[in-house]
């Protein structure tokens, strides 16, 4: 199966490789044309890749999805200079305290009021659904029409914050586990702080030594050219290992890194050679999505029922972000076009997927639960998908007046 897998993927990143330019300006990203191919080579249609389904699997789903979250959120980390997202921490933190608590209480009330769920199954939906994507939304910040089309300023909060709320929603996560299960609340804080400020002390300490190891290299001349765009991932690998070892939340470990690593080493100096997001989020993300694909739960979707399916994506999509980022217009000092871009662009991907089958783990596998938010991941990558690059457009003209300047 390992050989299958690699063929379709393979086969597909060099058509992605291919028609990188047609697809950059279509309303067709990569995670959804990687979607598209596991459904079609999957057990449901040519039955080429006979996985199991979502229910059955969720552990290999939960290592693919861990590993490809601590390489998208070492890129956001080190996408800018460390003086932008220095200057970026007033709003961000409001994003990742009352925004992100707001997305995982609406979807809570959505996911109870639409599909009847008890509190804890509901709280695990609502936690395992509230962070921003880093994988998905690195197609809406990324990339020429991004860059020419989007305010700097916007384009930062909404990679910082997918960065930071990845690991930041573990707390919310536990949380939600101890509505749902044996977990105490008492545990449940202990294990959240443990987890979170373990992070940070790792994350920051691992940072700042991987960059002064790096300059220290450069200045000698001990390094060549050719390592360092991989220096950052060995460096996430290696922070992401070492968490799982001492049992710290890892993704947030791996972010901090590279905050950490941005804020001492000369990355500002060779900005040129920083592309790793865009590659990360072109190629490595097809497997997972692949793997999505070919594993969805078709027949518990289709117990969720149509209507209830219909409108709890509805909810997820326009309920759990859009109001909250409108409401908090004025303090993050957007104007009405960014308040509505960021509400918009804050998908439901990898992350999602990374905390419901923690959740599975850690509980058993819920059908219901387990359904309901694969549903939503899926719709969230073609919806925004979809509208990314109409979405772009429209942005850019509200904010020139349909002029081709590039945004200020």
């Amino acid at each position: 199966m390992l050989n299958v897998l690699l063929t379709v993927v393979g086969g597909l990143g060099l058509v992605v490789a291919a028609l990188s330019g047609p697809l950059g300006r279509a309303p067709l990203s990569a995670p959804l044309l990687a979607l598209l191919t596991g459904v079609v080579f999957g057990p449901e249609v040519l039955g080429v890749l006979d996985l199991p389904t979502v229910l059955e699997g969720h552990q290999e789903l939960h290592d693919v999805s861990r590993l490809l979250l601590a390489v998208s959120v070492m890129s956001v980390a080190l996408r800018y200079p460390f003086r932008d997202v220095r200057a970026r921490v007033r709003p961000l933190l409001v994003l990742l305290v009352v925004a992100m608590a707001g997305m995982a209480l609406l979807t809570t009330v959505v996911s109870a009021v639409v599909l009847g769920l008890g509190l804890g199954a509901a709280a695990l939906l609502g936690a395992a659904l509230c962070p921003t994507d880093p994988v998905l939304a690195s197609g809406v910040v990324t990339g020429e029409p991004a860059e020419e089309g989007i305010a700097a300023r916007t384009r930062q909060l909404l990679s910082l914050e997918s960065g930071a709320n990845d690991g930041l929603a573990l707390p919310l996560v536990l949380a939600a586990v101890a509505l749902a299960g044996p977990l105490t609340g008492t545990r449940a804080l202990t294990e959240s702080l443990w987890q979170v400020l373990g992070a940070v002390v790792l994350g920051a300490a691992a940072g700042w030594l991987g960059g002064k190891a790096l300059r220290t290299a450069e200045r000698s001349g001990s390094i060549s050219a050719g390592p360092l765009l991989v220096y950052t991932l060995l460096l996430a690998f290696f922070v992401l290992g070492v968490s799982g070892l001492l049992h710290f939340d890892g993704v947030l470990a791996v972010f901090v890194s590279g905050l950490a690593f941005n804020a001492v080493s000369s990355m500002d100096e060779r900005a040129s050679e920083n592309k790793i997001d865009e590659a990360v989020n072109r190629f490595l993300v097809l497997p997972l999505f692949v793997l999505l694909g070919a594993m969805i739960p078709w027949r518990e979707w289709g117990e969720l029922g149509w209507w209830r399916g219909t409108l709890l994506v509805l909810g997820a999509l326009l309920v759990r972000r859009l109001p909250i980022l409108l409401a908090l217009k004025r303090p993050l000092s957007l104007p009405w076009r960014d308040a509505v871009f960021l509400g918009w662009f804050g998908p439901i991907g990898v992350s999602a997927l990374f905390y419901l089958t923690m959740e599975a783990h850690r509980l058993g596998t819920d059908p219901e639960v387990l359904a309901a938010g694969t549903l939503v991941v899926v719709a969230s990558t073609a919806v925004h998908g979809i509208t990314t690059a109409p979405g772009l457009a429209l942005y850019r003209r509200a904010a020139t007046g349909g002029t081709r300047k590039a945004v200020e």
